[in-house]
């Protein structure tokens, strides 16, 4: 029988007539949501199951992005305000260190089997490659204008990076760490998705209100489609053919098929979403609302919001750890 649960572990407690015996496992649980609060400078931890907080973390200054890393339980936080990335053990929801990067950091990206963290510095145009293994800097890769969003390809061995300041995408190859290709995209690119069984990279350009779609096998933008006013976010789910996008200046969300590249639903939320994550298999999105300090969590069967989340101050991106 289990006979206690907490965070990260469980007791299991095994008894046979007058003998047990009983140890205590590491539960790396995946149904946590993790949000970065720029305002109040930490992560809160949601159980999506229930819906509710159920940690706040302490990071650095002014918190941009998260990415979890579930097979390693670590989750990693791009500070702006302290040019560093804090490592987060997801099993327990501690704070384990910073790793110092670029200036002003903005997005992180993990590959969990080649041991690497991708982030994108706004202030000093580069993107710093981490050895999770040992939590250091091992590249520094120059890319376009003030990099923003950050998606990877590890299979194809390819970073895309979106650079708000010149309307770009560096296209990064991992190996060699250089930049292959740049792709001029909307105004003021923001986050980027990449559907690798498609072939397709999707780019949400907030000063153009639109996503550019990108053929990744030619490097070139093959649709642009139109969502709301100063859209920021992006996901995807590749098995229902839909892209969800956060707008932030006209508080919602656009879905988007990705077989016609059209508009299939407009979701309203909470004020300013930034960030958006997906749960697949629970047909849930947990979308950051910066302004009103909440998640909104829709249900994508319905293209329904049916939980609002308080969280911190400013919250920005969502990561699951899935």
């Amino acid at each position: 029988m289990v006979s206690a649960n907490t965070l990260g572990s469980t007791t299991i407690t095994v008894s046979f007539g007058a003998l047990y015996s009983s140890t205590t496992l590491s539960v790396t649980q995946s149904n946590l949501a993790y949000v970065v609060n720029s305002g109040s400078n930490n992560v809160s931890v949601i159980n999506t199951t229930n819906n509710t907080v159920v940690a706040t973390v302490s990071v650095g200054a002014t918190p941009q992005g998260v990415a979890v890393n579930p097979s390693a339980s670590r989750a990693y936080v791009a500070n702006s305000g302290s040019n560093s990335v804090s490592v987060i053990n997801t099993a327990t929801n501690a704070f384990i260190s910073n790793i110092p990067v670029g200036v002003s950091p903005q997005a992180v990206a993990v590959t969990p089997s080649s041991s690497r963290a991708y982030v994108t510095n706004n202030g000093s145009n580069s993107v710093s490659i981490i050895n999770t293994a040992n939590n250091t800097v091992v590249a520094t890769i120059s890319v376009g204008t003030a990099p923003q969003g950050i998606a990877l390809n590890p299979a194809a061995n390819r970073a895309y990076v979106t650079n708000s300041g010149n309307n770009s995408v560096s296209v990064i190859e991992t190996t060699s760490n250089t930049v292959i290709a740049t792709i001029p995209v909307g105004s003021t690119p923001q986050r980027v998705a990449v559907n690798a069984s498609a072939s397709r990279a999707y780019v949400t350009n907030s000063g153009g209100n639109s996503v550019s779609v990108i053929d990744t096998t030619s490097d070139l933008v093959v649709a642009i489609v139109s969502v709301g006013i100063a859209p920021q976010g992006v996901t995807l789910n590749s098995a229902a053919n839909r892209v969800y996008v956060t707008n932030s200046g006209n508080n919602s969300v656009s879905v988007i098929d990705t077989t016609s590249n059209t508009l299939v639903a407009t979701v309203f939320v909470g004020t300013a979403p930034q960030g958006v994550a997906l749960n697949v298999a629970a047909s849930r999105a947990y979308v950051t609302n910066g302004y009103s300090n909440s998640v909104s969590v829709i249900n994508t069967t319905s293209n329904t919001v049916v939980a609002t989340i308080s969280v911190g101050t400013g919250p920005k991106e969502v990561s699951l750890g899935l």
